[in-house]
């Protein structure tokens, strides 16, 4: 995964990270993280926030990129952590986001985030990232330790691969590992969230509403 997207980094990041355009302008680009954020967060804030100013809330963000969704996250919330296994990506997005002195930016080693220590966090979100990771045990680890870091009753809010009609190999980084509703459902209760809502089982964009027990 780091060799991969180190490579992915180099070549062309923001393609890489939202495969829309191939060159992206420093502007259209933020503003498309602007906009994911807008859509699966800010109009989900109850769930996300459950009553807390979200200025008070320190949230975390697996597989950050160069930055994209991290910079409108500091924009919304008090303090964000976030991680990435590419230390190209993280190069990347430090360069962009040096003004956000709420950003806490680490190269994690792809299978567990020991990176963070045991910092506390109100809220964790990843999109467009478990999709590319070919083992389910990994992203269950991830899920796991998110489980370590986040208080009681907080969410992790993420998508995965949901089509299994699509072929992929054990080493592919690019087209990750597929869940059915019921292996989202096992990973929860494995891992000690209760999987409160699920949208999109069978598509790429299989979004899962973990709450932390």
């Amino acid at each position: 995964m780091r060799r991969d997207w180190d490579e992915r980094a180099k070549e062309n990041a923001r393609h890489y990270v939202a495969t829309a355009q191939t060159d992206w302008s420093d502007d259209a680009y933020f503003e498309s993280g602007r906009q994911n954020v807008h859509h699966e967060i800010l109009t989900d804030m109850g769930n996300v926030c459950q009553g807390q100013d979200p200025k008070t809330m320190t949230v975390l963000e697996i597989g950050c990129g160069s930055g994209r969704i991290t910079r409108a996250l500091s924009e919304n919330f008090g303090e964000v952590y976030a991680v990435d296994v590419s230390g190209e990506m993280i190069r990347r997005a430090s360069e962009a986001l040096k003004d956000r002195t709420n950003v806490h930016l680490s190269q994690n080693n792809g299978q567990d985030l020991a990176v963070l220590g045991d910092v506390r966090v109100d809220f964790a979100f990843t999109y467009i990232v478990f999709q590319h990771i070919p083992s389910r045990a990994v992203i269950c680890n991830y899920v796991r330790e998110v489980g370590r870091l986040l208080k009681p009753g907080g969410l992790f809010k993420f998508q995965v691969q949901g089509d299994a009609t699509l072929k992929t190999a054990p080493d592919d980084t690019w087209l990750g590992v597929p869940f059915s509703d019921a292996e989202a459902v096992e990973m929860a209760e494995s891992c000690g969230f209760e999987p409160r809502y699920r949208i999109g089982a069978g598509t790429q964009y299989f979004w899962l509403w973990f709450f932390k027990r």
